[in-house]
């Protein structure tokens, strides 16, 4: 399973997976790609620290999602790198069409919460203003609605008496570092087998 793994930021998960699969980690799956719609991002960092390919093309106009002609030129380089699977790891852009055809069943992203509770946009801080006890992560298909497809797994967060909103998110960011990697690892012993 060759997997391209798509962000916006610091590129945080994007690192747990390529440490995971430095310690031999992933089993089948490899990363071959990493791809920022963001100029100078620091996931774009993490191609050279891990030898994997990093770029950066173009993503249009908008902040939240995609011209339909640049979704497709972008799922024609991701395929260019031999991608067969795609990782949505903190990238905030809406994808359509031209990607979920060109990745058929092959997209999952991780989100910040216990899907469905909290969808979209800043889902710890949506969880933390709703007092939530229980929050986490959740590894998902991608699907055309927004956090919509179905649930691969999950991992819960407690929040704790005194946690801090900056304990909440460190807590959950650990979880999703752990979840995404193993979740990779599992879909890719299924396809072999």
């Amino acid at each position: 399973m060759n997997v391209a793994i798509l962000g916006s930021g610091r590129g945080s998960n994007a690192d747990a997976i390529l440490r995971a699969q430095s310690a031999g980690l992933l089993g089948g799956a490899r990363i071959v790609s990493l791809f920022c719609d963001i100029p100078g991002a620091r996931i774009l960092e993490l191609g050279p620290r891990f030898g994997v390919p990093a770029f950066q093309p173009d993503a249009g106009p908008f902040k939240t999602k995609f011209p339909p002609e640049v979704e497709r030129e972008w799922a024609r380089r991701i395929r260019d790198t031999g991608a067969d699977f795609v990782v949505l790891a903190g990238f905030m852009r809406v994808v359509k069409a031209p990607l979920l055809e060109a990745f058929a069943g092959r997209i999952i992203n991780l989100h910040p919460s216990l899907l469905p509770a909290f969808p979209g946009l800043d889902a710890i801080g949506q969880a933390w203003r709703r007092g939530v006890r229980v929050s986490g992560c959740t590894v998902h298909h991608v699907n055309a609605e927004v956090d919509g497809g179905a649930i691969i797994d999950q991992a819960a967060v407690r929040r704790e008496d005194g946690d801090t909103l900056a304990d909440f998110e460190r807590k959950i960011h650990e979880a999703e570092h752990a979840l995404l990697p193993a979740v990779l690892a599992r879909l890719a012993a299924a396809e072999a087998s």
